[in-house]
């Protein structure tokens, strides 16, 4: 359970890091979403 938290911090952050503009924001997460989502199957 902690490596799984520490991994999806560590996503956020590079998502964040590397987004430019809202929509890059919103289609940062919704990609993280879907590797999330993809992860847990």
């Amino acid at each position: 359970m902690k490596k799984t938290a520490t991994l999806i911090v560590l996503a956020i952050t590079f998502v964040l890091a590397g987004c430019n503009t809202v929509k890059g924001v919103g289609q940062d997460v919704q990609r993280a979403g879907g590797a999330l989502e993809r992860a847990a199957k």
